[in-house]
């Protein structure tokens, strides 16, 4: 709200005040605008539709006038924001100079509009499933994609190497290095990210968020592009239900995998650079350097049996590079929105098919195979954003947006691996939490009660379950 505010503020003011150039002016318009979408946006993913407010409140407003608008509504005013920024012929389509890093573009304008409307045409907020707000969806992304991948080598494209963009910051010149991101922010980072040279260099270091069973079992098989895990037998998930046709191995779960999950997870027997100038191998098995502690708790060694690597640099003492930065919006979520939307209007067409295997062949993964139906391709397209948006804050909201909170978030398992006397290992899958936030009402979150006792119109509607 309070960047809301800012924004109304501004444009409020901006024709009277002194701003001589006339261009200067007309792009602040567009940013203002473009931030107060942004911020609405952020705003109804957490609490659901929340009042439109194009101007700022004058003294003594009366809050009580204020109602509850559809979620629709609200789409409507972040998508006409979002319109009129990307109209500016003054609004750059990206940034080029570091002086102005942290600015927004026309790109984020195309990003933040792909991303309402497939909100918006999801189940929680498309309960008749309305194929129209499908159809916007998919007409939003694909103008977004056209607008920026087209412009040579100024225009965006795929990063050639997954795990290594993560690895750099995005440089901003009229001909970048980096085409992928679209919008990043110095000095923020995905939460606590640490590394498993602290656990050995600096023992009050912090693990960090640590991958789970489950997340691992999405990669599919490299040599198959199959998925290697279908589903589990059991409520629990400690009876997976393995695709033969895959080719994976229970007793060589690593082995073969999508290239995405060895840019993401640390396992038992991956390589870890530069610890005391050796490579360092990963042992999560009991009693290995590196080794999985159920309990009791400490944040020191991973809970599930794995580490994360995306965002760390093993080549570096410290782990994290200083001032990478925190991606917000990067070009394969515009491929994979798009994919989503059109595969509900029509489903899995050419263009579906093009746009998820742009993002599998830029890792080397075979295309998707032919002949899916709608549902399997559905289903391949939410494995896909779950592996290609692996802790980017996505799949927080997206099993959310698609109402399987009950089906993902009941509880989290690991792997307790046990090292033999011939070397070998033997793996064992346990249950390291069980979650009670599964429920609906938690599919958004409740009006705060300092909110809803100014408006009365938020307190005799307080989102479901609250």
């Amino acid at each position: 709200w309070t960047g809301i505010r800012h924004a109304n503020v501004f444009l409020e003011n901006i024709d009277n005040a002194n701003v001589k150039n006339g261009v200067d002016k007309s792009r602040f318009k567009a940013e203002a605008r473009l931030l107060r979408a942004f911020y609405y946006f952020e705003l109804i993913k957490q609490f659901g539709p929340m009042p439109v407010v194009d101007q700022p409140f004058p003294n003594g407003f009366d809050f009580a006038s204020l109602v509850r608008p559809s979620f629709q509504e609200c789409i409507d005013f972040i998508v006409k924001d979002c319109d009129e920024a990307i109209a500016n012929p003054d609004l750059p389509l990206r940034i080029t100079q570091e002086t102005e890093r942290g600015r927004f573009s026309k790109a984020v304008a195309h990003a933040v509009k792909s991303e309402a409307l497939l909100y918006n045409a999801s189940p929680l907020w498309n309960p008749t499933n309305d194929a129209g707000k499908w159809a916007a969806a998919a007409a939003a992304s694909k103008a977004a994609l056209s607008a920026l991948v087209t412009g040579g080598s100024s225009g965006y494209a795929l990063a050639d190497n997954y795990g290594d963009y993560f690895l750099n910051r995005s440089d901003l010149t009229n001909a970048p290095r980096d085409r992928e991101t679209i919008f990043g922010i110095i000095g923020h980072t995905a939460g606590q990210i640490t590394d498993v040279i602290s656990i050995h260099s600096k023992p009050s270091y912090k693990i960090g968020a640590c991958p789970t069973q489950e997340m691992v079992d999405s990669y599919d098989m490299q040599a198959t592009g199959e998925p290697a895990i279908l589903g589990y037998n059991d409520e629990d998930h400690l009876s997976p239900i393995i695709n033969v046709a895959s080719g994976y191995d229970e007793n060589n779960p690593y082995t073969g995998r999508d290239p995405r999950f060895y840019a993401t997870v640390w396992y038992n027997g991956a390589l870890y650079d530069n610890i005391g100038g050796n490579i360092h191998t990963i042992q999560t098995f009991l009693g290995g350097t590196d080794q999985l502690v159920k309990t009791p708790p400490n944040m020191q060694n991973t809970h599930t049996g794995y580490y994360l690597r995306k965002f760390i640099d093993p080549k570096i003492q410290t782990g994290q590079i200083p001032n990478l930065g925190w991606k917000k919006f990067r070009l394969s979520e515009l491929y994979l929105n798009y994919a989503e939307a059109e595969n509900e209007v029509s489903g899995p067409t050419t263009d579906v098919y093009n746009a998820v295997n742009a993002i599998r062949r830029r890792v080397s993964m075979p295309d998707l195979p032919a002949g899916l139906t709608k549902e399997e391709m559905r289903e391949r397209i939410r494995r896909e954003r779950r592996v290609e948006l692996a802790i980017e804050e996505h799949r927080f909201w997206d099993v959310r947006r698609w109402k399987i909170l009950d089906k993902t978030d009941k509880l989290v398992t690991g792997m307790e691996i046990t090292k033999n006397p011939d070397n070998s290992f033997t793996y064992k899958r346990f249950v390291t939490e069980r979650r009670s936030a599964w429920q609906e009402k938690y599919l958004i979150f409740p009006i705060p009660i300092q909110e809803a006792a100014i408006i009365p119109d938020f307190d005799q509607n307080q989102n479901p379950g609250w």
